[in-house]
């Protein structure tokens, strides 16, 4: 089952995501669903405002592409799609977030009980 995160994960791993290449809405909910073998999942309702608040804050940049289908006419206007890249303000953003979160992993570590080997059963 998917797990929900919170905007402060989610923006983590959207740029963290745009970090390793440009990419389109779909393809990086796509590629947040792989990565995590289908543990998180970004829908459009979180997703797209999520890069909208990203953009207009500077951490990404944004272009248009034409995409024509390959069963389109051959004179048809295709559709747009909106391609996101990390900018360098979003660069120094990600480094802060993985930064504050590795700080957290290794806060929370001090508290959890030590691993139980598995019982032979």
């Amino acid at each position: 089952m998917p797990t929900r995160i919170d905007t402060a994960l989610a923006e983590l791993v959207v740029l963290s995501v745009l970090a390793e290449a440009p990419l389109y809405g779909y393809a990086i909910a796509k590629r947040v669903a792989v990565r995590s073998d289908d543990r998180l999942r970004l829908s459009p309702g979180v997703l797209y405002p999520l890069l909208k608040k990203l953009e207009k804050a500077g951490l990404v940049e944004a272009t248009w592409e034409t995409v024509h289908s390959e069963r389109a006419e051959a004179d048809s206007a295709g559709r747009r799609r909106k391609w996101y890249r990390l900018s360098a303000k979003g660069k120094k953003r990600l480094a802060h977030h993985a930064a504050a979160q590795r700080e957290h992993q290794r806060l929370v570590e001090t508290f959890l009980p030590p691993d139980e080997p598995e019982s032979a059963g």
